[in-house]
C-alpha cells in the first residue's frame, strides 16, 4: 500500500486539467453564478422601485427556455404539422425550421446591461448628434395607466435613431422591447439589439410558418405585460411623409387579447421628428427606383465617412450638433374601453372580419400618431422654401414666412416646438442647419432653395404638410 506508483509526466498534466476543470466546475463557477443572480436579483428589486412598470417575468426568463416553450407551442405545433403536410417535409424537418426560426426571434434581455452601458450608450448618442427635448406629453393621461396593463408604444419611423432616442427618454420609466427589421442583423448591432430586448421580424415574409412563430412570441410577451414599441408604419418613409399603416403586429396583439382578462393592453401614440435624420439621402435615393442598390461594403464605407468627416469636424471646432430632435407622447388608447364602445372581440372574428376591423383600429392610431409630430425648426424653415421655390428671401421675409405658418399649424391643432420660445431663434436655427448643409443658399444676404437640393428639402417639408393642409393632403405629401 506504501510503494510509490510512476505515471508519465503527460498523463499527470491530463489528470491535473481535468482535476482543475471539476474544481471550477462544480466549486468556483456555481459559486460566481450564485454571487452574480443575488446582485442581479437586488439590482431588479431596486429597478422596481422606481419604474412605472415593472420588469415583467417573462423578461427575465433564459433565452433557451423561451425558445423552448415558443417551440412546443401548440399553435406552433399545429401550424409545423399542416406545414408539413403542405411541403412534402417530415414533421421531424418542420419542427427544425420552428427551432431556427425561435432562435432568430426570441431576444436575450438582460436588465444590467439594459440598464448600465447600454442607458449610458443612449444618452451618449442621443446627447452628442441632438438637441433632445420632449416637446409634449399627456401627463395626467399616462399617469392614469394600469401598472399592470401590457402597453405597447406606437411610433412613426423616422430615422434608426427612433428607437436609441425613446428608449434613453423611458430610461427611468419602462424596458422597452421593440421590433427590429433587417437594417439591425449586422455585427454588432444585432447582439447589442437583442441585449436591449430586441425581437427580430422579417419584413413583408408569406411564410405561414414563420409568421405563426413571431405571431405566438409576440402573443406570448404580450399577454406577460411586455412593453413593446413598435413603427405603425412598418419601415422607413423614403420621401420623408407618412406611410400607411401596417397590421401585422396590431393584429397578433388584438386576436389573443382578453378584455376581461387580467391585463389591459393600452397603446401610446408617439410622434418623433429630427432636424437632420441621418439617413436621409439614403432613404432619397431608395426613393427612386433607377438607383442602384448599394452594397454593404459600399454602405459600410460610406458611413465610416461620415463618423469620420464629423469626428475631424468635432477636433477641428467646425462641428455642429443635428439640431433639435423632439418626441410628443399622446393620450393611451385602451382596447379594453375600445372594444367595450365599438361593441366587438377580436378573439371571437373570423379572419376576414378581424383584419377589417383591426385596419379600422390602425387608421385610428395612426391619425393620432399623426397629429403628435413635432413641428421643429428644420421642417418649418423646409416648408416655407418649398412653397417659394423660385424666390429669394431675405431673413425678415423668412420670419414673416415662418410666422404664418406657426398660425397655420397651431389653427390645425398641431404640437409646435419652439426652442427657448422664441420664434426667430427657431427661424435663425433653421436656417443655419439648411445653410451649412448648402440646401439653402446664401448670397448677398438673401436666402433660395438650392434647386441641387429641393428633393431634400421636400423630404423635410413633407414630415409636417399633414399637419399644414389636413384636409387635401392625406396620404399625400409635397410633390415635385
Amino acid at each position: 500500500m506504501t510503494e510509490s506508483v510512476k505515471i508519465p509526466l503527460w498523463l499527470l498534466l491530463i489528470i491535473s486539467v481535468f482535476a482543475a476543470w471539476a474544481f471550477l466546475d462544480r466549486l468556483i463557477i456555481p459559486g460566481i453564478k450564485l454571487v452574480f443572480r443575488k446582485r442581479l436579483t437586488l439590482f431588479i428589486s431596486e429597478l422596481n422601485k422606481r419604474l412605472d412598470l415593472e420588469l415583467p417575468a417573462f423578461t427575465l426568463i433564459s433565452r433557451r427556455i423561451l425558445i423552448e416553450r415558443l417551440v412546443y407551442d401548440p399553435q406552433v405545433l399545429e401550424a409545423a404539422k399542416e406545414y408539413s403536410q403542405e411541403q412534402g417535409i417530415s414533421n421531424k424537418a418542420a419542427i427544425e425550421k420552428v427551432k431556427r426560426y425561435a432562435r432568430e426571434i426570441v431576444p436575450s434581455f438582460n436588465a444590467y446591461i439594459y440598464f448600465r452601458p447600454l442607458s449610458w450608450m443612449n444618452k451618449f448618442l442621443s446627447r452628442l448628434l441632438y438637441r433632445v427635448r420632449i416637446g409634449f406629453a399627456d401627463e395626467k393621461s399616462l399617469a392614469r395607466v394600469d401598472r399592470q396593463s401590457s402597453v405597447v408604444f406606437i411610433m412613426n419611423h423616422r430615422s434608426n435613431m427612433d428607437y436609441i432616442l425613446l428608449a434613453y427618454l423611458a430610461i427611468n420609466r419602462v424596458a422597452l422591447s421593440f421590433a427590429a427589421g433587417e437594417w439591425a442583423r449586422i455585427f454588432p448591432v444585432k447582439q447589442l439589439a437583442r441585449a436591449m430586448g430586441a425581437f427580430f421580424v422579417r419584413r413583408g415574409s408569406k411564410n405561414p410558418l414563420y409568421r405563426c412563430v413571431l405571431a405566438r412570441y409576440v402573443q406570448m410577451a404580450t399577454e406577460a405585460g411586455v412593453v413593446q414599441a413598435i413603427y405603425i408604419e412598418g419601415k422607413l418613409p423614403k420621401d420623408g411623409r407618412l406611410c400607411e399603416p401596417k397590421v401585422g403586429l396590431l393584429d397578433y396583439m388584438l386576436r389573443s387579447f382578453n378584455p376581461k382578462g387580467r391585463r389591459d393592453l393600452v397603446f401610446i401614440p408617439v410622434g418623433i421628428n429630427y432636424d437632420r435624420v441621418l439617413e436621409d439621402r439614403t432613404l432619397l435615393l431608395g426613393a427612386d427606383p433607377g438607383t442602384k442598390k448599394k452594397s454593404l461594403a459600399s454602405a459600410i464605407r460610406i458611413t465610416l465617412f461620415f463618423i469620420i468627416h464629423n469626428l475631424w469636424l468635432m477636433f477641428s471646432g467646425g462641428w455642429h450638433r443635428f439640431g433639435y430632435a423632439v418626441v410628443n407622447f399622446g393620450t393611451p388608447v385602451s382596447m379594453r374601453r375600445y372594444l367595450k364602445s365599438h361593441r366587438v372581440d377580436f378573439s371571437k372574428m373570423t379572419k376576414e372580419a378581424r383584419i377589417k376591423k383591426v385596419k379600422v383600429l390602425a387608421s385610428k392610431l395612426m391619425d393620432e400618431v399623426a397629429k403628435l409630430i413635432p413641428v421643429i425648426p428644420v421642417s418649418l424653415v423646409s416648408y416655407v422654401f418649398i412653397e417659394n421655390q423660385d424666390k429669394s428671401l431675405s431673413q425678415i421675409e423668412v420670419k414673416a414666412e415662418v410666422q404664418g405658418l406657426i398660425g397655420r399649424l397651431e389653427k390645425n391643432g398641431a404640437h409646435v416646438y419652439i426652442p427657448r420660445s422664441d420664434r426667430d431663434y427657431a427661424v435663425e436655427v433653421g436656417l443655419r442647419m439648411l445653410t451649412l448643409r448648402h440646401l439653402v443658399l446664401e448670397e448677398n444676404n438673401l436666402f433660395r432653395a438650392s434647386p441641387q437640393e429641393i428633393k431634400l428639402l421636400s423630404f423635410y417639408a413633407n414630415s409636417i404638410v399633414h399637419l399644414v393642409r389636413p384636409e387635401k393632403t392625406k396620404g399625400k405629401g409635397i410633390q415635385n
